[in-house]
């Protein structure tokens, strides 16, 4: 047999190998490209989506509060009171009115003897349940006109014995304004608060600070900033067990 008879052969194996790392650096090359590109995709959609939320987030500056109360709720009772009860409620809420009329009357009667505040947070969570209307976002936003007048308390009573059921347009402004003035409210200055919507950008804010502060539902309520419930979470707290905690608070 010849010495160069394994010749070729052995070419042929050269040749195929250099082929094979070829088409390997190519292939690299390739998923590189394809990486980066993806990379680039991706910060791109992520630079959208920040646009995005940026420009339907954007906060009205100054953002107007009521008056005895700031950007996230309306304060009833004494500043001095020693301990304060955050309730967190929708106008719409049957719930809230439920725990209004049970658990309501205890309460006021510590805010009446200077023991207890109240720190109201009326949200538009229910929005969605008034057929298109947002009324929890207008009777949220209409009790701080009413606060403006020293009448949020008075207001939050009849629109609770005036509530609309859930899935319903709710009230209208024509008659939110004559329940703010049923209330005792000025006619023409709660009448213009209530119709340019003076307030819904406070109803927005106050709404998305509870949010973002794991307020999941309405009623919510806080004692001294703790929040109190009916054994489970977001469950509703009976008449005793608030008082157990505001008692409980007033010992500390």
């Amino acid at each position: 047999m010849s010495k160069n008879s394994g010749r070729p052969n052995r070419a042929r194996q050269v040749a195929a190998q250099r082929l094979a790392a070829q088409r390997r650096r190519q292939r690299i090359v390739t998923t590189s490209i394809v990486g980066v590109v993806v990379i680039a995709v991706l910060a791109i959609a992520a630079i959208v989506g920040v646009t995005v939320y940026n420009s339907t987030h954007k906060p009205t500056l100054p953002l107007a509060a009521p008056k005895g109360g700031t950007v996230t709720g309306v304060y009833v009772g004494k500043s001095t009171a020693k301990v304060t009860v955050d309730l967190y409620i929708d106008f719409m809420c049957p719930i809230c009115h439920q725990f209004e009329t049970t658990t309501g009357p205890t309460i006021q009667k510590m805010v009446d003897a200077g023991t207890v505040r109240i720190y109201y947070h009326p949200l538009a969570y229910l929005d969605r349940f008034s057929s298109g209307t947002n009324y929890s976002s207008r009777a949220s936003a209409a009790s701080a006109c009413a606060a403006d007048a020293g009448l949020f308390d008075q207001y939050r009573g009849v629109l609770y014995d005036n509530q609309p059921e859930e899935n319903s347009t709710g009230l209208t402004n024509t008659q939110l304004i004559q329940f703010g003035q049923q209330a005792g409210a000025p006619a023409a200055a709660f009448e213009k608060c209530v119709n340019d919507g003076k307030y819904a950008a406070w109803t927005a804010h106050l709404t998305d600070s509870a949010s973002k502060g794991k307020i999941t539902g309405t009623p919510t309520v806080k004692v001294n900033g703790t929040v109190v419930n009916g054994g489970t979470a977001d469950s509703v707290p009976t008449t005793q067990q608030v008082t157990d905690a505001i008692n409980a608070a007033l010992k500390k």
